[in-house]
């Protein structure tokens, strides 16, 4: 399955109230939109049809996010479904999960794009390796291992779709301040020099969901139906979701 055959499937069966996109590009991801949207790209040139309402922003992630109310196109400044597809650098990457998570609530999904990169010169932070192999995912590969060290109340599943995998994000959290208090220390970490010394189970996929099966799943119906609820009471629910199925235990699925 292709990644926006994946993000196809999640608008159709988690009908999100929002929608934002990180790195608009030439519009192919928010085509599939039909809810009120927000999409933010310094350099987007958009060639599809979109169907949505849309606030288009040409401006880089950090400063939209920087504004007074970034969302305020939104009936209420809280994302159901986003997808993130920016600058291909960790250190950027991890900071527009920190961004957007502030907007979320317990059943909002959060989609990385590029997180499974099949070459470690694909994966390079130089541009130019990557592309002579003829795609770039950049090192975002590198914020997984972060969130399941810092954050291991979140649910982080990686995805085998084409051509360089994905993450999908549950049990996202507005209040938690985790990631923003310990982003100055991660950034050595996250910013090491070419080659990229991608690891094994990453170029292999060997942790990855199968994408059908895990479409398949009665969770994003529930998910849906959170949509709105108390947070409190979402919260619970959304962990009884993910248990009965079994993506606590991801190797047991896919």
């Amino acid at each position: 399955m292709r990644r926006h055959d994946l993000l196809a499937r999640l608008h159709e069966l988690l009908q999100p109230r929002s929608y934002l996109e990180v790195g608009v590009s030439t519009g192919a991801s928010m085509a599939l939109s039909r809810t009120r949207s927000i999409g933010v790209d310094p350099f987007f040139t958009v060639k599809h049809e979109l169907r949505c309402d849309l606030h288009l922003v040409r401006t880089t992630s950090d400063e939209f996010f920087a504004r007074e109310a970034p969302l305020e196109h939104l009936d209420e400044p809280q994302v159901d479904l986003a997808f993130v597809d920016g600058m291909h650098l960790a250190e950027y990457a991890l900071r527009d999960v920190i961004n957007l998570e502030r907007y979320t609530h317990p059943a909002s999904v959060l989609v990385l794009d590029d997180m499974l990169p099949p070459h470690p010169d694909v994966a390079a932070r130089e541009r130019a390796l990557g592309r002579a192999r003829g795609m770039w995912t950049g090192d975002v590969y590198k914020v997984l291992p972060v969130l399941r060290r810092h954050r291991p109340d979140l649910i982080c599943l990686e995805v085998d779709t084409k051509p360089t995998g994905v993450v999908v994000v549950l049990g996202l959290d507005a209040r938690s301040r985790v990631l923003l208090e310990a982003y100055d220390d991660l950034v050595p970490e996250l910013v090491t020099s070419d080659p990229q010394h991608v690891p094994a189970e990453v170029l292999g996929r060997t942790r990855a969901l199968d994408a059908e099966r895990l479409l398949a799943l009665p969770l994003w119906r529930g998910l849906r139906e959170l949509q709105g609820a108390e947070p409190e009471l979402a919260r619970s629910r959304v962990r009884e979701l993910v248990r009965a199925s079994g993506l606590d235990q991801p190797a047991t699925v896919g």
